[in-house]
């Protein structure tokens, strides 16, 4: 592991690519500020070694090439100054002359952050004219945005090239990888995953690379419902996939060759409507009739997934078991997060990983009891699904 601990960065000017995308509200005022602590380690480190920090990172989707200010990253750049207690050195010109200028000036203990690196469009393309520029900046080159990783751009792969003998990987990502090694190599057994979310189409590959390495796999959320379909239940409004209905088949015959325990959902409550206010039914079978929605797990599918999870040593979460956005249903999702909490108590090993996982485990509370919570969803999707990251590629190359 080519990790930042084993170096003394004195002296050198660091470029350190993070994953500094974070929400705002209308007055750009930061709503969650995980991914820029989860960030403090590795440049704490840097700055304690005496280096100098330019941090690089994205915010957005700009659409138009050039400077956009509603995704200026200044509002991040004034958060991180009040975090780290010391100036970070900023400035809105994305002009290459005004960036060199202002890192020839900048001194060992002191931080600088470019402005939103997508702002160039080749950026998105791995341009490597654009990560050569990059790169003129510093002496080394650190990687620490997981949530980038599966973005074959400049600054998270192409730049990489520059720096032959002097590319390593930051804490996080670090620690990111260690856990999905763990999670996908040597889990302990019994190893359950949980995949919920609406569609199937987007967790395929995922069970499918899956299937070999649990013993247990519990589906929820809005994909069952086209799980049960294929199965020939009635789902009334519920979300579904029909032209995945082969595919939901296909993966239940998978589970049976690998000797994996399948569980789907056996009772619903049902919203006559998609909000928190509508009227609610229980259905003690899958078995809805038109005008109502399966909107989450009923009492009995918790219990049955809680089983499963208490007796598991290694647990993969991926997804909610309901709408749990909605107060009214996400009881499912929460005893999900209970339950994983009570197994970690007991000495199992568990990893939630993607947005709306994430969301759900910290809505719930039980945040602080789980063993490893992945800051990138699309990058642990992918690393789930069997692929190869071009950001950690570009270090190990």
């Amino acid at each position: 592991m080519k990790g930042i601990n084993d170096v003394n960065f004195a002296g050198k000017k660091v470029l350190v690519r993070v994953d500094f995308n974070v929400p705002v509200d209308e007055n750009k005022k930061i709503t969650d500020d995980t991914r820029i602590m989860e960030a403090l380690p590795t440049i704490n480190k840097l700055l304690k070694d005496g280096a100098a920090v330019i941090l690089m990172a994205h915010f957005g989707r700009p659409k138009k090439g050039g400077f956009e200010p509603e995704l200026s990253l200044k509002p991040v750049a004034e958060y991180l100054s009040g975090v780290l207690k010391k100036e970070v050195v900023f400035t809105q010109s994305i002009d290459f002359a005004d960036i060199q200028a202002l890192a020839d000036k900048l001194q060992g203990g002191q931080v600088m952050m470019l402005e939103n690196i997508r702002f160039y469009p080749e950026e998105t393309k791995g341009d490597i004219e654009l990560a050569k520029k990059l790169a003129a900046l510093g002496d080394c080159y650190v990687n620490d945005a997981f949530g980038a990783a599966h973005r074959e751009h400049s600054s998270t792969a192409t730049i990489a090239q520059f720096f032959p003998n002097n590319k390593y990987f930051g804490l996080l990502m670090e620690h990111e990888i260690v856990n999905l090694k763990k999670l996908m190599t040597a889990p302990e057994k019994p190893f359950t995953a949980i995949i919920g979310g609406s569609k199937i189409s987007s967790k395929i590959d995922v069970i499918k690379n899956l299937l070999p390495l649990v013993d247990n796999l519990i589906i929820g959320g809005g994909m069952s419902y086209t799980f049960a379909k294929a199965n020939g239940k009635r789902i009334g409004r519920s979300i579904c996939e029909d032209d995945k209905l082969q595919v939901a088949l296909d993966l239940q015959e998978e589970a049976k060759k690998e000797n994996v325990n399948l569980y789907l959902p056996v009772d619903i409550l049902a919203g006559d409507g998609f909000s928190n206010d509508c009227n609610i039914k229980y259905f003690p079978e899958i078995d809805i009739p038109n005008e109502w929605e399966g909107m989450d797990a009923g009492e009995k599918t918790r219990q049955m997934f809680g089983e499963v999870i208490l007796k598991s040593k290694t647990i993969l979460w991926n997804g909610p078991v309901g709408v749990f956005e909605f107060e009214n249903f996400a009881g499912g999702t929460n005893s999900i997060a209970k339950y994983i909490a009570q197994a970690t108590d007991q000495g199992a090993f568990a990893a939630v990983g993607g947005g709306d996982s994430v969301s759900a485990i910290k809505k719930s509370g039980f945040a602080d009891k789980i063993s490893y919570i992945s800051t990138g969803g699309g990058a642990m999707l992918e690393y789930l699904e069997g692929k190869t990251l071009p950001g950690i590629k570009a270090i190990l190359d």
